[in-house]
């Protein structure tokens, strides 16, 4: 069986940057499952799985514009302290903002803080090494939902 759109995939794989280095893998843990053609996957990704089979091992490569995007400038803004409420603020941490976007913390002023809402993997070049282990049809309740339930899924 293909994967093809409203199918089933489980995938291991890794992600690493343009030097090599790992930024994420499913190595060590449970595959990860996805319902094919629900934009559940970056597109890049979801397009170089498309009509792979079950034992496929591949190379990705996916451009910014095919995974997380270019930098959006307008998407980093100064904020002031307070409205953090108090607590102690350091570049790195991240927050949910009103609309649930995730922010990251840049920089922190004495006054104002800095926010980016730019994916930390935009403008990047992802690499990925995967392997198709098992393709199966999506059940009706899947489809309707738009992701995996049971194994890899949301029980």
């Amino acid at each position: 069986m293909n994967i093809t759109k409203d199918k089933v995939a489980a995938i291991h794989y890794t992600l690493r940057d343009s030097n090599g280095n790992v930024l994420d893998s499913s190595e060590g843990r449970d595959p990860l499952y996805y319902l094919h053609g629900a934009n559940n996957l970056i597109p890049g990704m979801e397009e170089g799985l498309e009509g792979r089979t079950k034992g496929d091992k591949l190379n990705l490569d996916v451009s910014p514009e095919k995974g997380y995007g270019r930098r959006d400038p307008q998407l980093i803004e100064e904020v002031p302290l307070k409205a953090f409420g108090g607590q102690k603020i350091e570049v790195g941490m991240q927050f949910e903002a009103n609309d649930g976007q995730v922010i990251t913390v840049t920089e922190v002023g004495p006054e104002m803080v800095t926010v980016d809402a730019n994916h930390p993997l935009a403008d990047q070049n992802l690499h990925f090494d995967v392997e198709v282990l098992e393709v199966r049809d999506a059940s009706p309740e899947e489809l309707s939902h738009g992701h995996v339930h049971g194994p890899g899924g949301h029980h």
